[in-house]
């Protein structure tokens, strides 16, 4: 074996070893977020957050600490703005997951810190990938995952650094980034190679990368998506004076309010449309420099048109008809599951010009 091959060689085990290690510090910031819904949910803050508003909350709640001497802390109120939900009702943001608890928001503070480390592992994984096979480290199911997983966090922490309340997310983000590391690991993995002749292009660079980048930010509208399900009904239910179930109460009080979420998601996935219109035609670009072809109804081809159509159908719907609330959810999961069908599903179970590369 000559040096250069050694080399390769021990990247290529450098950058699994830094994946797992990511997996175990993910696991960590799973655990501290576990810890910050649980004390959120003790917390007087949490169990009364849902009936404050605006206009009517005092300025400051009392809260007993169990400090030396069962002294009293004053905390400041969470910040909770007043949405109005297309014009049926006005509900506050929840205080989020910490509740509006010193304890709550200390492990809050630790899962993210554990997540900024993890995904600073995760990312020298990626690059070792990278340095091992000397090319894009997306050329296989295995490496988009890994990468795919990194740039979904790397969406997160933007949003943080940012200063959007998106600590919400968190929980579900983390427990997805574990799955999806636990699949790529256990059942994609694909030793270091080099490609095919046709993957050997600088298009590879720009068109896979977009298609990774408007995946994971697809997912972050996706998590807003689902959450907004779950918060409106809660809502409708104190709307119906029906009280709801303790989950209710303790979970999905604390989340932002349903046309909040309705909002952040519709703008996600509007924000980064025009990018997976970009990465479809760099894709015809590409095919038409390695095939002859620009566009030849491979099934990743008519996939990746049919998840253009579903989020132009949402986007359409919520600009000219009007549509907000359910009705557009639903149409952005079905959206989504397209995205994610188009990689998992005509990767894996449908054979096609784009089966080359391996699982």
């Amino acid at each position: 074996m000559n040096l250069a091959a050694a080399t390769n060689e021990n990247l290529a085990h450098t950058s699994n070893v830094l994946v797992y290690s990511s997996m175990a510090v993910y696991t960590l910031a799973f655990f501290a977020h576990i810890a910050e819904w649980v004390f959120g949910s003790r917390s007087k803050v949490g169990r009364t957050a849902a009936a404050l508003t605006g206009a009517d909350a005092p300025a400051k709640i009392q809260v007993q600490v169990a400090q030396k001497g069962g002294a009293t802390a004053v905390l400041d109120r969470p910040k909770i703005i007043t949405r109005s939900a297309s014009g049926s009702r006005d509900v506050p943001d929840g205080p989020g997951a910490a509740g509006g608890t010193f304890k709550g928001d200390l492990y809050g503070r630790i899962a993210v810190s554990m997540t900024v480390l993890a995904f600073l592992v995760q990312t020298g994984g990626v690059v070792a990938r990278a340095m091992s096979v000397q090319r894009a480290p997306w050329g296989n199911m295995y490496e988009f995952s890994i990468t795919f997983s990194t740039v979904a966090v790397a969406a997160y922490l933007i949003l943080m650094v940012l200063k959007k309340n998106v600590r919400w997310m968190g929980l579900l983000l983390v427990t997805t980034v574990l799955l999806d590391l636990g699949i790529a690991t256990t059942v994609l993995y694909t030793s270091s190679d080099q490609l095919v002749p046709a993957l050997h292009s600088y298009w590879l660079w720009i068109h896979v990368s977009t298609a990774i980048i408007c995946g994971a930010v697809f997912y972050i509208g996706a998590v807003g998506t689902l959450l907004y399900l779950f918060r409106d009904s809660y809502e409708n239910k104190l709307a119906n004076g029906t009280e709801p179930g303790s989950f209710a109460q303790s979970v999905l009080s604390r989340l932002p309010a349903a046309a909040t979420l309705d909002k952040f998601s519709y703008r996600v996935n509007a924000a980064v449309f025009p990018l997976w219109t970009f990465t479809i035609i760099a894709g015809a670009i590409w095919a038409g420099d390695a095939w002859g072809r620009y566009w030849g109804w491979d099934p990743k081809e008519v996939w990746s048109f049919i998840t253009w159509v579903a989020y132009a159908c949402y986007l359409h719907a919520r600009a000219t008809a009007g549509w907000k609330g359910r009705k557009a959810a639903y149409l952005a999961l079905i959206a989504f599951g397209c995205w994610l069908f188009n990689y998992y599903g005509v990767n894996i179970f449908v054979t096609g010009k784009h089966s080359y590369a391996g699982v």
